[in-house]
């Protein structure tokens, strides 16, 4: 599964890490992903998400009816 959040599109960052040396190798920074289990009163059943932090603030904020229905518009499976 890719460390993808489902709401917001949040992605690994890439970059290089140094060392004290300052020989430089690949890592990446992952997202803070969670899956939450969402209560959608209007369709009455649990939906589970893979979502980052970030993700979950704009759940909090624009409230899970908004959020399913743009993920829906999108084309996304839940």
């Amino acid at each position: 599964m890719s460390a993808v959040c489902q709401v917001t599109g949040r992605k690994p960052g890439y970059g290089k890490q140094v060392s004290h040396s300052h020989k430089r190798t690949s890592r990446r920074w992952e997202p803070n992903l969670q899956t939450r289990r969402y209560w959608v009163p209007s369709e009455g059943r649990h939906v589970r998400l893979r979502v980052s932090v970030k993700g979950m603030k704009t759940i909090d904020r624009r409230g899970i009816d908004a959020v399913v229905a743009g993920l829906r518009a999108r084309g996304v499976k839940l």
